[in-house]
């Protein structure tokens, strides 16, 4: 079969042949994985200066498919030198802490993912918070997050509070001692050596002599530190080129940008302001229904369908539940309208703000954010056996491998990530032992007679991961109330549930998306009248999640919100179906 040439867009190639500075507002599925390939090309035929071309993004999922694609074409070699293609989190790393270090530490840093996972406690038995609800600077509890997590600083004592952000300070203190750095960290870092006036200009010098050219893809993903980084790489004269979509911005809890982005946008000059606007994702009816989920100032601009899917004729689905809860009826729905649309359910995600929400639209009944060990071993063995997607598993694999070893004793003082670091542990090294748990561990109807006989097939099996001289098997496994539910849903065929933010970056055929009763009409407010505006974030999401679909695109809805998010949507001439689930 032969594969169709490329052939831009006139606003694709106004991206491939800019030569400067760029700020490039990218539709979502406007090709930019194709651009970027196309404007390696371009560049890489001028060799004369030896300088290198890099290309970041927020992902590691963006930027394998990108590596993949340049070394597909033989346009990048291995190793790339002088040429650099990372996630923005490894490039500052590689430039700006490895040869550094920590200002006023002489141990060499290493980077620890979940640091700010890790459980504060006043005292032994005392309610953990996560490091996160701690100021990073002065120790002081953030109580908009503590109270996320569950713990109101206004209903405890001041003593208490002193004793946590006490605890809090050690944690962050003995880390650093140790060269351990969390992102936060790693950001706090950057700017100290950036504020340093005769080390930033060798920096500056140093990466200008390295590269001619620096891409920062997704970066509606970065936050207000990283916008900072991206203005000291244009005052070090490197090329900077910066590829969003603004509307995309849904990180907004861990410090993400939104009108951070915008100034962005502004200090670029008139004719360094791009655009993308063709879709070549997702069918006409929902290149305008996403635009429906901008704010309102910006939902008159829909995007040009201009893909495979541009011509089909699927309609917009809207589904009306009844009922406070998430209904089992939504998925059987979705996956009646995917055969319909000979669509496979595998293919075609449930999704949500909270995998709660999706989970239990397919039937799956059990929190996945359980802290308990006993569901969470459960979950995770459920979940590597119906997994469809290789990152699932290696997901359900390391929920796995932290629950060994936290019966071995070795995470009370350390984060799953700390102890893998400090070990040197590579996934080589424990895969193998955890594939075997998972593999004997496979609920069977046929020789389980209960959930309860499958708990104590695990704890036979998992006995000789006790610490010595530690808590019992019993202790460590209990049982709970939940545990039969993890085995006996059925859940509506192989549909998969997500959040919003796991689907963030990827396509899918059909899609379906669950708003709930304690959003749905805030949000449609906000979709309508701009109020209110502690809702743009939540619309965000929503068109974040409606613009993964290819072809079908369904959205579930309170019954009492239905009719008004089916007319929004119509008031861009999309064609939307309304059905009353019952």
């Amino acid at each position: 079969m032969s594969v169709r040439p490329f052939v831009p867009t006139l606003e694709q190639k106004s991206v491939i042949e800019h030569c400067g500075n760029a700020f490039i507002s990218a539709c979502p599925g406007a090709g930019k994985t194709q651009v970027l390939v196309e404007r390696a090309r371009k560049e890489l035929k001028n060799t004369a200066s030896g300088q290198g071309l890099a290309f970041l993004s927020f992902t590691n999922a963006a930027i394998s498919e990108l590596k993949r694609r340049l070394q597909l074409e033989a346009l990048l070699l291995s190793p790339p030198f002088p040429h650099y293609v990372g996630t923005f989190d490894t490039f500052i790393w590689q430039f700006f802490i490895a040869p550094l270090g920590v200002p006023g530490h002489t141990i060499a840093p290493q980077l620890i993912p979940d640091m700010d996972a890790r459980c504060v406690k006043a005292y032994p038995g005392a309610q953990g918070i996560p490091l996160s609800c701690f100021d990073r600077t002065t120790g002081a509890i953030i109580a908009d997050k503590a109270k996320q997590e569950g713990f109101d600083p206004a209903n405890k004592t001041a003593r208490l509070i002193t004793q946590y952000e006490e605890v809090a300070r050690q944690c962050r203190a003995r880390f650093m001692a140790r060269g351990e750095l969390g992102f936060s960290d790693v950001r706090t870092v950057v700017k100290e050596h950036l504020s340093n006036v005769p080390l930033s200009a060798k920096l500056s010098v140093a990466l200008a002599a390295r590269f001619r050219e620096i891409i920062v893809d997704e970066a509606q993903d970065c936050n207000p530190a990283d916008i900072e980084i991206i203005n000291w790489l244009r005052r070090a004269g490197i090329v900077t080129k910066v590829i969003c979509d603004p509307h995309q911005s849904i990180y907004e809890f861990r410090g993400g940008v939104t009108d951070q982005l915008f100034a962005l946008r502004d200090s670029f000059g008139a004719s360094e302001r791009l655009t993308m606007s063709g879709n070549f994702r997702s069918n006409a009816n929902i290149c305008k229904a996403i635009a429906a989920f901008r704010a309102p100032a910006d939902q008159q601009a829909i995007d040009q369908p201009l893909g495979r899917a541009a011509n089909d004729p699927t309609h917009i689905h809207v589904l009306l539940y009844s009922g406070t809860s998430v209904p089992l009826t939504i998925g059987r729905k979705f996956e009646e309208l995917l055969r319909t649309a000979s669509l496979s359910p595998a293919d075609c995600p449930v999704v949500s703000s909270t995998k709660d929400s999706a989970c239990k639209a397919i039937g799956q009944t059990v929190d996945p954010s359980s802290q308990d060990r006993t569901l969470r071993l459960a979950l995770a063995v459920a979940s590597f056996h119906i997994g469809q997607e290789v990152n699932a598993r290696k997901m359900a694999m390391e929920a796995m491998h932290k629950i060994i070893l936290e019966l071995e004793g070795h995470l009370g003082e350390k984060t799953y990530s700390q102890h893998v670091t400090a070990e040197g542990l590579k996934p080589e090294d424990w895969r193998p032992c955890v594939l075997q748990v998972l593999q004997c561990l496979r609920f069977d109807p046929a020789t389980d007679s209960s959930a309860d006989t499958w708990l104590t097939r695990a704890k036979t099996l998992l006995t000789p991961h006790l610490a010595a001289g530690g808590s019992s098997i019993a202790q460590m496994l209990r049982r709970h109330q939940d545990l039969a539910a993890v085995f006996t849903a059925t859940p509506v065929a192989s549909l998969t549930a997500k959040t919003i933010h796991s689907v963030k970056g990827m396509q899918f055929p059909g899609i379906c998306v669950i708003l709930t009763t304690k959003t749905a009409k805030s949000l449609i407010d906000y979709l309508t009248t701009g109020q209110p505006p502690e809702m743009a974030e939540s619309a965000r999401k929503l068109y974040v999640a409606a613009s993964r679909a290819e072809r079908l695109l369904v959205i579930a809805v309170p019954r009492s919100q239905g009719s008004r998010l089916a007319a929004h949507i119509s008031n861009t001439s999309a064609q939307v179906t309304q059905i009353t689930l019952t």
